[in-house]
């Protein structure tokens, strides 16, 4: 059982206890500093505009954009777009590194009801023209870096989309794009467009990170995206003089619906990051003056596992979303981090659990359902149910099903895909998790991360997490490998800290020490790194189709 504890009563070391503001308004006091507004991008950005006009929205690269500077310019991107015969539900794909056009491009096609489709830069050349096929765009910016790789995969497809660079090109480029701001430039002028979007129109489709089979484009409306902020601000208590970090990619569904998003409910600035880098971050915090962070368990144990020389005291976070169990201790003492939430969301269902801002914390959970910080607005369900959808007792394990107003319209063009994640009204979340009598929420496996072992269902999660808790373990993954006699054996593909001497049978033996015996991986397998996803979880699928691994690793049977 993890332990619980009161936010508001742990003892904070000194240098956390600093970062804290005198006061914080309530999430629902924050909302209630704006007008009204119908739930559209358009109109919660004019909701906070009068407020803020003069202040920064966002920071990128040491310059800054006003909130006033930015609506001129999501009125000249909007005129541009519609110049190019942009309409109501077209698609636009942007390829690129974080950047301000991520935010521009998402708010202008919300103004023309039309949809973005951000897609990960680091795609090969098959990757991004199946999305880039898929979604059936009809234009198309990237920066220079992955402009050959958008134009080898629209070659390959035999795709024409308009084209704009969002960046110089680089010096080998030949014919390049005409740049985005340049164009907006020479359309200075040119009338803008009335703002057509509506709350329940698609305003992005965000492609899953396909670590099996092809991707699937979630589709989410305007009001979703303004929900998922206003949920944000619940979440993270964000102020309005907040400054909100943002090192995730905007290809995903984090940096879009918790960061952009939260940013624009509660009338607060951003600073945006071209990619998260564990040696620079804390440079970055500092420099940038952000207060809020959204990170993920995978970058807060890199961080963890950095040298201290990268670490700057004069950054002022005071609170970071995705910070686990693993990682709290260094955060809170030696980083200097007063609040952490944490919480369970997916691309199709975001922010459905999250432990309190204030209120009882329990490390290691996912917390209890979130809420809006309107009483008023519903919010998710949550149940927990066995594999004929009867619901559990608490304590026992079995699969979560959602139902939530801040859910997908469906999978892009994938009608089989969309109907096969609902049942009855509940998202299928494909999750084994377990619930508490106070109604917190701990992740087990994902069901397809299940090793079957002499008659039992082992999680790899669970061995995953002790595996890394070891001292000279950098990280771990646990995977099923064929057993001589049916089902499967263990093996762990363990990456150790560097200067680190471990050997198989040190790792077993801290399994046996910490887990019951069948849980003790048989083979045991060091390896330089793990391949991750943009999003930085292990791809398991990758190692379980090596087919090379169980003979490269140590058998323990024999050893």
């Amino acid at each position: 059982m993890p332990e619980a504890l009161s936010t508001a009563e742990a003892a904070l070391p000194a240098a956390a206890a600093a970062r804290l503001p005198a006061a914080l308004k309530k999430p629902l006091e924050v909302l209630r500093l704006y007008p009204a507004h119908d739930y559209t991008v358009a109109g919660a950005f004019a909701s906070r505009l009068g407020a803020h006009a003069d202040k920064a929205f966002y920071i990128h690269n040491g310059k800054s954009r006003s909130w006033r500077e930015f609506d001129a310019d999501v009125a000249r991107c909007a005129a541009l777009l519609a110049s190019r015969g942009v309409k109501a539900g077209e698609r636009i794909g942007i390829v690129a590194r974080n950047s301000p056009a991520h935010v521009l491009l998402l708010f202008a096609l919300a103004r023309l009801a039309a949809v973005m489709v951000p897609v990960n830069p680091e795609f090969g050349v098959t990757e991004a023209g199946y999305v880039l096929e898929h979604a059936q765009l009809s234009g198309l910016a990237c920066d220079a870096a992955a402009l050959a790789t958008v134009r080898a995969a629209c070659a390959e497809r035999k795709l024409a989309p308009w084209m704009l660079l969002l960046d110089a090109p680089l010096a080998d480029v030949v014919d390049a794009p005409p740049l985005l701001s340049d164009v907006m430039a020479q359309g200075e002028g040119q009338p803008v467009p009335p703002a057509r979007g509506k709350a329940d129109d698609t305003v992005v489709i965000i492609y899953t990170s396909g670590t099996t089979g092809f991707p699937k484009g979630a589709m989410h409306s305007q009001k979703s995206f303004v929900l998922g902020g206003e949920a944000f601000v619940e979440r993270m208590y964000v102020q309005p003089e907040d400054r909100l970090m943002i090192v995730l990619p905007m290809f995903h569904m984090n940096a879009l619906f918790y960061s952009v998003a939260g940013t624009l409910a509660a009338g607060a600035s951003m600073a945006i990051v071209p990619r998260f880098s564990a040696s620079a971050f804390w440079a970055q915090a500092a420099a940038s003056g952000a207060t809020v962070v959204n990170i993920i368990e995978a970058a807060c144990n890199i961080l963890k596992a950095r040298p201290r020389s990268e670490f700057d005291a004069a950054h002022r976070l005071r609170c970071a979303y995705g910070v686990r169990h693993s990682a709290w201790q260094a955060f809170r003492e030696e980083f200097g981090i007063p609040y952490f939430v944490s919480g369970y969301g997916m691309t199709e269902i975001p922010g459905v659990t999250c432990s309190p801002y204030e209120g009882l914390q329990k490390p290691g959970t996912m917390g209890p359902v979130g809420r809006h910080p309107d009483p008023a607005v519903p919010w998710a369900q949550c149940r927990v149910v066995d594999d004929a959808g009867n619901d559990v007792a608490d304590g026992v394990a079995g699969e979560m099903i959602v139902r939530t107003p801040l859910v997908t319209q469906g999978y892009f063009r994938d009608a089989e895909q969309t109907a096969a994640a609902f049942r009855d009204g509940w998202f299928l979340t494909g999750d084994l998790v377990s619930r508490d009598a106070d109604g917190y929420y701990t992740f087990v496996s994902r069901k397809k991360d299940i090793i079957r072992r002499r008659g039992e269902n082992i999680a790899g999660a669970e061995l995953d997490r002790v595996i890394g808790q070891h001292p000279d373990v950098a990280e771990a993954a646990a995977i099923p490998v064929p057993a001589e006699l049916g089902e499967d054996e263990i093996l762990a593909v363990v990456v150790a800290k560097p200067g680190a001497t471990l050997t198989a049978r040190d790792i077993a033996d801290w399994c046996a020490k910490h887990l019951a015996p069948m849980k003790v991986p048989r083979y045991v397998l060091f390896v330089e790194n793990l391949p991750h996803t943009p999003t930085q979880k292990v791809q398991k699928n990758l190692l379980r189709a090596d087919a090379t691994l169980k003979d490269r690793a140590t058998d323990l049977s024999k050893a």
